[in-house]
């Protein structure tokens, strides 16, 4: 995806420092603190323009919501919907999802959301999904027993990887759809992404992978 710069992104994210958090390292083990209460931790890895966590904010009021979002440029989109829908359970980190284990305690996370994450085909980019077993060490580590990875693509290769990937760590896979939007799942938000590829007719395949420490 080409990213498309926007100058004045840096810094609108250094004025809403209350929503953007520049250092997640000093948060680790700590996030209630940010949000003022305890209560389930749940966070999307690259959270994109933010209408999937900001929808799911709105919809779960109970749930405190963190998004990663790699590119300055595209969070400072989740920002906006954030300071336009005036939700307080909403977080965002600009940083690389690679290093999640910094950000987050160990069994700290009741939930992590991969929505129409980068499928990266070619077989030498292997390492470069985030349902590799090197991601999958890390979500390990931050959820907590019984915490759910939920996973979302367009891609049936990837999504037939994922569930093999989840399958061979030792996840424990649930609720597995092959045609998401002609399914009885109720509780679906739906990404930009999803809005785009869904108006074209394309399947959505969606899975829950169970953490099993």
């Amino acid at each position: 995806m080409r990213v498309r710069h926007k100058p004045w992104a840096k810094s609108l994210l250094r004025q809403h420092s209350e929503i953007v958090i520049a250092s997640p390292k000093f948060y680790s083990g700590e996030w209630y603190e940010v949000f003022g209460r305890e209560a389930p931790l749940h966070v999307e890895i690259g959270t994109g323009k933010g209408q999937f966590i900001v929808g799911m904010a709105k919809k779960h009021p109970e749930f405190d919501f963190i998004g990663i979002e790699l590119h300055e440029s595209i969070i400072v989109s989740a920002l906006q919907k954030c300071l336009e829908a005036n939700v307080s359970n909403v977080r965002l980190i600009n940083a690389d999802a690679r290093r999640l284990t910094e950000y987050f305690a160990e069994d700290e996370v009741d939930e992590i959301y991969l929505n129409f994450c980068d499928p990266w085909p070619k077989h030498r980019h292997e390492k470069r999904r985030l349902t590799y077993s090197t991601f999958l060490a890390q979500y390990e580590y931050v959820l907590k027993n019984q915490g759910v990875v939920n996973f979302k693509t367009d891609n049936q290769g990837l999504f037939e990887y994922s569930l093999e990937s989840f399958s061979n760590y030792g996840f424990t896979l649930r609720n597995i759809s092959l045609d998401l939007h002609h399914s009885d799942f109720k509780e679906n938000v739906m990404t930009e992404y999803e809005e785009k590829f869904s108006s074209k007719g394309q399947r959505i395949y969606r899975c829950e992978a169970v953490c099993n420490d």
